[in-house]
């Protein structure tokens, strides 16, 4: 078995035991890393590997966009789980006109709004993790 073989399965079982934000986390850099290599397609010179990366990649990043879409609660999430809606709409917009045209501008937006909302996660993970830590003290002592 090849290394990647070994670190494909850590990712899937990763993905199957992980708590619901570390898995939403996940795919945000999934995403993520997707939208990046599709930029890297727009530098090909082959026309058949430019576009097969292109499209390729950015097929994925709609289809992690669609899921994030889909899970959210908007009964629960009020008006933050409609503003993401709206979000992950005009994101998935903004990338299935870019990988039609082949045009990076919609990639470079979509990253330059979905690193922040990424980050945002992590940090929110980080100090209920904090919290948590802090709570279980409490009960220990």
């Amino acid at each position: 078995m090849q290394l990647s073989n070994h670190i494909k399965s850590y990712a899937q079982i990763a993905a199957r035991t992980a708590p619901p934000g570390v898995l939403i986390l996940m795919l945000f850099d999934r995403a993520l890393r997707s939208l990046e290599t599709a930029l890297l397609g727009f530098e090909y010179s082959d026309p058949r590997k430019r576009n097969e990366t292109i499209h390729n990649n950015l097929r994925r990043a709609v289809d992690i966009i669609r899921f994030l879409n889909n899970s959210l609660n908007l009964q629960e999430g009020g008006e933050l789980a409609q503003t993401l809606r709206n979000l992950y709409v005009y994101f998935e917009d903004r990338l299935v006109k870019s990988n039609f045209r082949k045009h990076r501008d919609g990639v470079d937006e979509v990253i330059s709004h979905l690193k922040p909302l990424r980050d945002s996660w992590a940090e929110m993970l980080s100090k209920q993790g904090e919290e948590q830590a802090k709570e279980e003290e409490v009960v220990a002592a």
